[in-house]
Parts: C-alpha cells; structure tokens; sequence
C-alpha cells in the first residue's frame, strides 16, 4: 500500500512539473519532435531496468506480448500524444492540460468494464469534487472555447485512459518497468514514422495547407542547443522515463482508478510551480479549483489507507 502511493506521488512530480520545464524552452523544438525524443530516451533510459527485470521474473517477450505493447504503444503514445499537440492548435494549452488532467473519470468506467474493478461511493465523490474543481480551473463560463479543441483533448484523454487500463492488464504479469519501456518503444517508432511521411512533399503541403504547418516537415536533430539539453533530458527521462515507469508501478498496488488519481493532482501542482518557478499569478478561480481537487483526491486515498491500516479478523 505505502509502495503504490510512494509511486503515485513520484508520478504526481514528473507529471505536474512537464509543462513548467517546457516554458523554459517553448518555441525551439517542433512539438512532435520532442514527443519522439521524450520516448526515444524514456525508452533507452529504461531498458536495462526492463530486461533487468525480464530475467528476474524468468520471461520472454513472445509475438502476441510484442503485438500487445505495439497496440499499447499506438495507443497511448503515438496517437494519444499526436492528437493532443493538435488539440493545442485549436485551444490554449491551459484548458489542453486540464481537459487531459480528466483521464480518471474515464479510467474508473473503463476499469470498471475492462479490468472489473469495483466503482466505490469515495470514488464518485473524489470525481465529482475533481470535475467540479477541474470546472473552477477551467472558468468556461468566462472564456471562449473552441470545441474542436476540446473534442480533440478528450480524444486524446480517452485514449491515454485506455493505454492506462490496458498497460494494467499486463503489470502483473511482466511489471510496470517492462510494460513502460515496450510501449515507449513502439510509440516512438510510430511517430518517427510519421515524421518521415512529413517530409512527403505531396503530404507536408497538403498539412500546411490545412492549417498545420507544426506538423509538416517535422525535424528530427534540429534545434537541440547544450542549453535546451538538460531541460530536454528532463522531459524525456524524468517525466517520461521516470513518471510513466512509476505509474504503472503503482499499477502493481493499486487500483487504476486510485493511480488514475495523479492527473487530477496535476492541475492543482501545476500552477504552484509555475509560481514558483516563473512567478506566474494563480487567480482565484485557480486556488478554488486546486483545493476542490485535492479535497476530492484525498476522499479517494485516506479511506483506502485507513482500510489497509484496519487488522484482519479471522473467523
């Protein structure tokens, strides 16, 4: 039990720092080059841990398991993270993050259905108290929302919510390392192969005609500095070698709604470092939302500690 939240609460750091780092180089790398970075490294950064633990647990990565992390991989990074970095094209990154930051309510039903694991009264109450906060973050009433934009981070939430589930099925099996790592590496093959089909004349003109010219002719090596490295090297072995592996350890303890919990934590530590670091104003909108989400999160995780730390009566 202490394990599990241990890694949701180093999962609930790299996550809510991601954006924040990312300031400090915004605009010198295409967004889907550093995806294919982000994933490159993670996988790289985690692959002796992986086949450490491969050898451990005495297995082997058969055809079907392969095909198993490529649909994970397609799922939650490919695609997931492509149509998020167009979900930005069309909303601010802000209401992007947030939108994405609601991945638990559609991991609890998606649990519920693929993993059958049981929606418990703290767990509505922990999401009506997040959605509503998320609400507060948000201020739709007070701002123009552009509903594709929305449309497509859902899209892209609902799909990182099935990676989530799915990546689950497999943790106990061959453990959160391995299922990381493989993901990450059939995710970032995706990718580069779609930043080949970029440079297609043909196909680079037809997306710039559209309206994204971020996703045409998208670079591979350019705009890498010694400056932008370390922050780079943050961002793909931190956040997404580091964060991700920790998420689906948690995964080995805890329920998938339970670690789903730490994107609701990401919009209330998000903002506090982003003041922190780049001394940006939080308003109070944002100060209601980040205590509605952490009232709701605590609703979640203090029963389930107290219920674990309760003696077992045998009969």
């Amino acid at each position: 039990m202490k394990t599990g939240y241990l890694y949701i609460a180093i999962a609930v750091v790299m996550f809510s720092s991601f954006e924040v780092v990312l300031k400090f180089i915004a605009g010198e790398l295409n967004p889907v080059q550093l995806t294919f970075a982000r994933f490159v490294i993670g996988f790289l950064f985690l692959l002796p841990l992986a086949l450490h633990t491969l050898r451990k647990r005495k297995k082997r990565l058969d055809t079907k398991t392969l095909a198993y992390f490529a649909l994970l991989g397609s799922t939650g990074i490919s695609l997931s993270m492509t149509i998020l970095h167009l979900a930005v094209e069309y909303t601010s990154s802000s209401v992007t993050a947030v939108l994405f930051s609601c991945n638990p309510v559609f991991v609890t039903f998606l649990a519920f259905f693929l993993l059958h694991e049981p929606i418990k009264k703290r767990h509505v109450a922990a999401l009506i108290f997040e959605i509503i906060g998320t609400l507060a973050i948000i201020n739709p009433f007070h701002s123009n929302l552009n509903m594709l934009g929305v449309s497509l981070a859902l899209l892209s939430t609902l799909l990182f919510s099935l990676y989530g589930v799915m990546g689950k099925r497999k943790c106990a099996e061959y453990g959160g390392v391995v299922v990381t790592c493989f993901s990450f590496l059939f995710g970032s093959l995706i990718v580069l192969l779609f930043i080949v089909l970029s440079h297609i004349p043909a196909v680079a003109a037809a997306i710039t005609s559209a309206g994204l010219p971020n996703f045409a002719n998208i670079p591979i090596l350019a705009g890498y500095t010694i400056e932008n490295l370390p922050y780079v090297l943050y961002v793909s072995a931190g956040v997404a070698g580091i964060g991700f592996c920790s998420y689906f350890l948690a995964m080995e303890y805890q329920p998938a709604s339970v670690v789903s919990l730490v994107y609701f934590f990401k919009p209330a530590l998000s903002p506090i470092l982003a003041w922190w670091l780049h001394r940006e104003d939080i308003p109070g909108n944002m100060l209601l939302g980040i205590l509605l989400i952490v009232v709701g999160s605590l609703c979640s995780i203090i029963p389930g500690i107290l219920e674990a730390k309760r003696p077992t009566v045998s009969h």
